[in-house]
């Protein structure tokens, strides 16, 4: 069951009323750690009701220590001994015997016990969490009560997983979404808009929502909304090892959320590679073998980069991912993203990539570039955005929808920049929106004032300009103004002075006061 505007009101105030004199940019850290431990947490306890069959975990573990988390590991990807559950810390602050040190032995007992082939899915995913740290308070005492809050917080019912996948999920997403708008400049570049993510999401997995197996790649993958969106339509997605999960991610923060997402959507350890790396300088996963381009391929890729980023493009000429293409400028790493997107994606797949409106017509290496995709006939989809949909940019973006091997050569145009629903500071695409911008691309519908459908030829003429007004005319014309009913409604206007001036000519005699 979703979550209630009502329930989402009340976590987000208890949060508030929890944190103190924390800075939220801190705080989140340390919220999202202790979730997703509780998360894990409480899937050991479930594991461990079926797996022990009446007998205790405490008295397995005793009888064979090593045995017994070798046993967990094997089932979960990670073991919990026992005292080191999120129960038993909520158990010692009911009993006065919390303290600081209870968090720190758990953590590196945790690390310790993380299966061998689950070591990238978990490694470093608690290093936000520093709990010697000022952020928490000044002594010892005061992070204890600090972290008590904390625990004493997810422990409410709001925070409650219920045994509900969707609910575990659910919580998680809000206050991903929660903190993100808040903290736009931290967080706001990790988080795809919802309306976006679903577009895209249903024109990659389009005729291919009852596939058995499917890999999905983002290589930006910020929390990995993108990701789970799509999948989000696969018919399978709930299936154990239908759907494998590709992501890499450059910063620290955004690389613990997304695994911390992903497998609390349930997603096995197993079916999630999540690597962390600057994905332009080291292309991943695989890429050059042994001296050989060898790289892995998927489905559907997608991708938000950072838009016109700096990168470092002296001596990239033989790498295979931009060979064909030419060599995105350094201070606008658009086409760098997006050729390496399209390196990776299968012979019948798609991909989607959010990027700005310059990549469709700047000149220069950017121009080329562009012109190459075109004649390859690789780009099938260009659509356009209301400005202010995103959290951290008020910049209107477009959507690329490509393709390896298009027999085609025309190009949609999608101009959806002026349907949208209007909120206090953003912008939003409502359920129609997203239904009309989806329909049109895989209808491929021409649609007046909205939509075109374009030859190559015409934009070869167009010099490969892909600036979407070139393409779609949404000018309204002003209407015709009646002159001659102007100039009457002019003269009934003075007619109305003259008769009130006189009035109130009147109205100054009577009191004797004298009109100027």
């Amino acid at each position: 069951m979703a979550l209630s505007q009502e329930q989402k009101k009340k976590m987000w105030a208890l949060l508030n009323e929890t944190r103190g004199q924390i800075g939220l940019t801190a705080y989140k850290d340390y919220i999202f750690g202790l979730l997703f431990y509780k998360y894990l947490s409480e899937k050991a306890q479930q594991w461990l009701e079926d797996a022990l069959r009446g007998d205790t975990w405490e008295n397995v573990y005793t009888q064979d220590s090593s045995k017994a988390l070798d046993y967990m590991k094997k089932k979960l990807g990670y073991g919990i001994q026992p005292n080191d559950f999120f129960s038993d810390w909520k158990k010692a602050i009911e009993t006065d015997r919390f303290h600081i040190g209870l968090l720190s032995d758990t953590f590196a007992h945790f690390n310790q016990q993380v299966a061998f082939e689950a070591k990238q899915d978990f490694e470093g995913i608690f290093d936000g969490m520093h709990f010697d740290s000022a952020d928490l308070g000044s002594n010892a005492q005061s992070r204890a009560k600090m972290m008590m809050s904390m625990i004493n917080l997810l422990s409410e019912p709001e925070f409650a997983f219920s045994n509900d996948q969707d609910n575990v999920s659910d919580i998680y997403e809000y206050l991903l979404e929660k903190f993100a708008t808040v903290l736009a400049s931290d967080m706001g570049q990790y988080y795809t808009p919802k309306e976006i993510s679903d577009v895209m999401a249903r024109i990659l997995t389009f005729g291919k929502e009852d596939a058995e197996s499917y890999s999905l790649y983002d290589p930006t993958v910020g929390s990995g909304s993108l990701l789970l969106t799509t999948a989000s339509y696969m018919k399978n997605a709930n299936q154990r090892g239908a759907l494998k999960y590709f992501g890499q991610e450059k910063d620290s923060t955004p690389y613990r959320l997304a695994r911390m997402n992903l497998m609390m959507h349930g997603i096995a350890y197993n079916d999630i590679n999540v690597h962390h790396a600057d994905t332009l300088e080291s292309d991943w996963p695989d890429g050059i073998v042994e001296g050989k381009d060898n790289p892995r391929i998927f489905d559907a890729v997608m991708a938000n980069p950072p838009y016109s980023a700096h990168w470092q493009n002296k001596e990239r000429e033989d790498d295979p991912r931009w060979r064909e293409y030419g060599i995105a400028p350094k201070t606008k790493a658009d086409y760098a993203f997006l050729l390496h997107c399209l390196y990776h994606l299968n012979d019948h797949g798609r991909m989607a990539i959010i990027l700005p409106h310059g990549v469709l017509f700047r000149g220069a290496a950017e121009g080329r570039i562009r012109k190459a995709l075109i004649e390859k006939h690789q780009i099938e989809t260009v659509i356009g955005f209301p400005d202010k949909l995103f959290l951290n940019t008020g910049i209107p973006v477009c959507v690329v929808i490509l393709r390896k091997n298009r027999s085609e050569s025309d190009i949609l145009f999608v101009d959806a920049s002026n349907e949208f629903e209007k909120t206090k500071n953003q912008k939003k695409l409502r359920q129609e929106d997203i239904d009309k911008i989806v329909d049109t691309v895989l209808q491929r519908k021409k649609i007046e004032k909205y939509s075109s459908l374009v030859s190559l030829e015409e934009i070869k003429e167009n010099d490969y300009n892909l600036n979407i007004p070139r393409y779609v005319d949404t000018f309204e014309e002003e209407p015709e103004i009646d002159l001659e009913k102007v100039n009457k409604d002019l003269k009934q206007v003075d007619q109305e002075i003259v008769e009130s001036t006189k009035v109130l000519q009147d109205y100054f005699k009577e009191l004797g006061v004298e009109w100027e």
